[in-house]
């Protein structure tokens, strides 16, 4: 795994460990404690099997084997991994599910590239 961090590591909630608040970064994460609250990175958040968030999370890519409940922006790819549990509104590019994997949300797939050119398109046959 590529890192998006200068030293080459990850951002770390461990096992133990509630956060309660918002988190802003440019780097990864990695969650196998709890989060409650938000996370917005340009990097990519991965959450351990032992790892649950509970919030809001505005990401490029994410890898989930734990629990999400809430709204969720993946610019690119989320893959949910056969033990991960997601529940809530998502908005991805693309995805990828393990059998086994548990997913009840909303989820709305965006091309980032043709957003807008969908849109425009949308306008001038209406």
């Amino acid at each position: 795994m590529k890192y998006n961090e200068a030293n080459g590591q990850p951002n770390r909630i461990e096992k133990g460990t509630k956060i309660t608040g918002e988190i802003q970064s440019e780097s990864d994460f990695r969650i196998d404690g709890i989060l409650e609250g938000s996370i917005s990175t340009s990097g990519k958040v991965v959450i351990g099997k032992e790892g649950k968030i509970n919030g809001k999370v505005i990401c490029k890519n994410a890898d989930f084997e734990g629990v999400f409940s809430g709204n969720l922006e993946v610019k690119e790819t989320l893959t949910l991994k056969s033990s991960s549990k997601t529940e809530g509104d998502v908005i991805i590019s693309k995805l990828i599910v393990d059998a086994g994997a548990f997913f009840n949300a909303k989820c709305s797939m965006k091309l980032t590239s043709d957003v807008k050119s969908i849109s425009d398109n949308r306008e001038k046959i209406a």
